[in-house]
């Protein structure tokens, strides 16, 4: 049996202001010194590990994946703010939601949603300023969550509503990084009253969307959105949801499903900007199809290279950039033997751009994701996890970006004149100041 190197505790504590403000620089000098997988001294008997080997990553999330459910992080600390549903629960609980609600996002199921989608996605880009410079991650978070908002709702007059859940979600984000990011101070956080402070902001949200699902039953018409899918799901048994339950599954929709769709679209609209020779190629695609159809399930099909720019720009800045997950018992992994109850938190950020896998790793190539080069990805591309466990609102993401992408580049052109792009790592792989003109083409 191997051994893997132990971070120490007070190399952590050493370097904790650092890590506090990125913790990625110090995973990539580890990973580049001790190999693809280690041990950091984190307490809990020493069983924090991290990796970016393949292999691994695959074996826990797919092979091996009953033997491992979310951790704490989630299935705790996460949880008392966005409630206990697909995101954050395990075992039976998890597998019998799953199960339920995955109908709802089948791709026939969608396709009732995409007119909404584009609808709400039109809305939000008149909101562009053109000719000048300007931060498009606050334009993306709000169209993402207007999508949301409307494909759940499918409502116009929640815009108030709407925007006070968005500052609470925003906020309780932030209270759960400095928990994460400082846990030797949760008891002042505790005591200083902060933590309660944000748990009755989570009560105030829920509020909110019970107002609004019973305002739905009591209006007693069918919609055809989000919201109608899973007040008509039902359990093996035959029962709904109860309603605590279905504020829960709503409340984790929202913060899910727009702020890692935000991160991409953010994202991706830089490194186009930053490669007006892609741009031009993408527009020559848009020319070539009108996006005011209205079978918008085969206009899909026909924008194979915006989705390849989506695909290519979540590689290199995956909004999941870790998974976490917790062995339910003792296993051994690459003739190393793993304690029940150990954390792994799974690197894709640095598997995304692991030299063995990928050519140019750094390099913006969308032609990577081509269906010509027939190269298999699966085993080390991982945007939106892997095994039982991949997000299940994937298609509804992916269709989201597709049209907002279309929609930006058939009418701009995008330039910027940032070198490069900061990062801040939170919960999701969030970019900063993403400084974008937006020139119209006509």
């Amino acid at each position: 049996m191997k051994s893997l190197t132990t971070i120490s505790r007070i190399e952590v504590l050493q370097r904790r202001k650092e890590i506090v403000r990125n913790p990625l620089p110090f995973h990539h000098k580890n990973f580049q010194k001790y190999g693809d997988t280690f041990r950091v001294d984190l307490g809990r008997k020493n069983r924090w590990v991290f990796t970016k080997n393949a292999k691994t990553i695959k074996y826990i999330l797919q092979k091996n994946h009953k033997n491992y459910g979310k951790s704490v992080l989630q299935t705790k600390d996460l949880a008392k703010y966005v409630g206990y549903g697909l995101l954050t629960t395990n075992g039976g609980f998890w597998l019998k939601h799953r199960r339920m609600i995955q109908p709802a996002f089948h791709k026939k199921k969608l396709a009732n949603l995409v007119h909404i989608m584009q609808r709400a996605i039109g809305t939000e880009l008149k909101l562009i300023k053109e000719n000048e410079f300007q931060d498009v991650y606050p334009l993306m978070g709000d169209l993402a969550f207007q999508v949301v908002a409307q494909s759940l709702f499918s409502a116009d007059d929640l815009h108030i509503k709407m925007r006070r859940l968005k500052e609470i979600t925003n906020a309780n984000q932030q209270m759960l990084i400095k928990e994460m990011r400082l846990p030797y101070l949760k008891w002042w956080f505790r005591l200083n009253g902060e933590i309660n402070k944000h748990l009755k902001l989570t009560e105030e949200a829920r509020a909110l969307l019970n107002d609004i699902i019973q305002k739905r039953i009591d209006l007693g018409q069918e919609k055809d959105d989000l919201l109608d899918m899973l007040l008509g799901a039902r359990y093996e048994d035959g029962t709904p949801m109860a309603r605590r339950q279905l504020i829960d599954e709503v409340l984790i929709l929202f913060v899910a499903g727009h702020e890692t769709t935000a991160n991409a679209l953010s994202f991706t609209l830089y490194l186009l900007a930053k490669h007006p020779e892609i741009q031009d190629k993408l527009y020559d695609e848009l020319r070539a199809v009108s996006l005011d159809v209205e079978d918008k399930m085969q206009l899909l099909g026909q924008l194979s290279y915006v989705q390849q720019c989506i695909q290519e720009a979540m590689r290199l800045y995956p909004p999941v950039y870790f998974i976490d997950r917790e062995s339910i018992a003792k296993d051994e992994i690459d003739n190393c033997t793993f304690d029940k109850g150990t954390v792994w938190l799974i690197n894709l950020y640095e598997l995304h751009r692991d030299p063995e896998f990928w050519r140019q790793p750094e390099s913006f190539l969308p032609e990577r994701f081509d269906a010509s080069n027939k190269k298999d990805f699966s085993d080390y591309y991982f945007p939106f996890g892997a095994g039982p466990r991949m997000c299940v609102g994937n298609n509804f993401s992916m269709y989201e970006m597709i049209f907002t992408v279309a929609e930006i580049m058939k009418k701009y052109r995008l330039i910027t004149e940032k070198e490069s792009i900061e990062i801040n790592p939170l919960i999701t792989l969030r970019p900063e100041e993403v400084i974008i003109k937006f020139v119209s083409r006509i």
